[in-house]
């Protein structure tokens, strides 16, 4: 009777647990749903069919307070879905609009995981300092590399637009190590982007930098001394994945 009651208590407690792994499963399939479609919070009306529902913000709480951890949130959800929309947008299935609606589900989602990187629970991979060039007001594609880095674990030092090179430099000097993104969207201020390049290669020769934008590309990205070109996010998220492997 002892044996039949432990082996009973033994089922029940596996199926109560076999319960929570398909409840939080189920959880993290929507939350790679709705940041994938670009739903960001029940409020929001894109896309259309999912007006009234439950967006990437409410459903990254859902899963904290089911016991998922911040970890699992970024690994088995957010990074694998951004990494899949930035294949789409590379291969032409999805363009600019739908990748901003995801990026922008994405950033709502890590509104609710942020306290856990600042409390360390979440270990970043290291900080990348990321500027638009001096002399250029756009901040489309930044805000898309800046928020698809975050997504993959790095701390974003968001320093801006119409950033000149002294305050590249001191975010260099105040974070020594960091792999610095800069991007340009006029051809008018490519020359600034050499500019600044040449200056962060002469003061900190061993800094890493990525430079991409409308303009831009890998002949001049070698021209002026960068160390990568991507014409997509992923890229960028792709190499420093690769760089940071190394370390």
């Amino acid at each position: 009777m002892l044996i039949s009651g432990k082996a009973d208590y033994r089922f029940v407690m596996l199926f109560i647990l076999n319960l929570l792994l398909v409840v939080m499963s189920e959880i993290l399939e929507k939350l790679s749903e709705a940041v994938e479609l670009g739903k960001v919070d029940r409020k929001a009306h894109y896309p259309p069919h999912l007006k009234g529902f439950e967006g990437s913000y409410e459903i990254t709480g859902t899963a904290l307070d089911a016991g998922i951890t911040p970890g699992q949130i970024l690994d088995e959800a957010l990074i694998p879905t951004m990494e899949r929309v930035g294949r789409k947008f590379s291969e032409k299935k999805i363009f600019v609009p739908q990748m901003l609606m995801s990026a922008k589900a994405m950033g709502a989602a890590m509104v609710q995981l942020k306290p856990y990187f600042i409390s360390g629970e979440i270990k970043t991979k290291g900080s990348f300092i990321m500027g638009t060039v001096r002399g250029d007001l756009h901040d489309i594609g930044k805000n898309l590399v800046s928020i698809m880095i975050e997504g993959g674990g790095w701390r974003v030092i968001d320093l801006g637009v119409d950033v000149n090179t002294a305050r590249f430099l001191r975010a260099i000097e105040e974070n020594p190590g960091s792999p610095v993104g800069i991007s340009a969207l006029l051809t008018t201020t490519m020359e600034n982007m050499k500019e600044t390049v040449a200056s962060i290669k002469e003061k900190f020769p061993g800094t890493l930098v990525l430079v991409g934008g409308a303009p831009v590309n890998e002949r001049f990205c070698k021209k002026i001394g960068a160390d990568f070109y991507s014409p997509d996010p992923q890229g960028a998220v792709n190499y420093l994945s690769m760089i940071q492997s190394k370390f």
